[in-house]
């Protein structure tokens, strides 16, 4: 998957909401704190971190956790790139706090934070 490339506007043409990531790049989001059962592939040590969305993957791909349980039925949705900071997942981490972990993230394991928060 590559980050997707800018929308090409034609006009008269207008997205369906439906077709639209739910996110946008730039916009603080949390990582799901959730516990399912079996394999899946969010980290556990980033579930109720906060992070950054750097980019939206494209094109859409099937939720490859559903997949792997037989549930998909070939729906689509979004991974979206997203930077947790160092210090977020450690505490005491020592190197630069600038420095971040990136990982690609489906759509369902993201939510939305408040863009007004300090």
């Amino acid at each position: 998957m590559n980050p997707i490339p800018r929308q090409r506007q034609i006009e008269g043409v207008v997205p369906a909401p439906a077709d639209l990531p739910r996110l946008h790049v730039g916009q603080r989001v949390r990582v799901g704190n959730l516990t399912p059962v079996g394999h899946y592939r969010v980290p556990t040590y980033l579930r109720g971190k906060e992070a950054l969305i750097e980019a939206i993957m494209s094109p859409k791909a099937v939720n490859n956790e559903e997949e792997g349980f037989g549930r998909n039925a070939g729906s689509l949705g979004v991974y979206y790139r997203i930077a947790v900071p160092m210090t977020e997942i450690w505490g005491d981490y020592g190197g630069s706090p600038g420095d971040n972990l990136r990982i690609e993230v489906f759509e369902t394991w993201l939510e939305e934070l408040d863009d007004d928060r300090p």
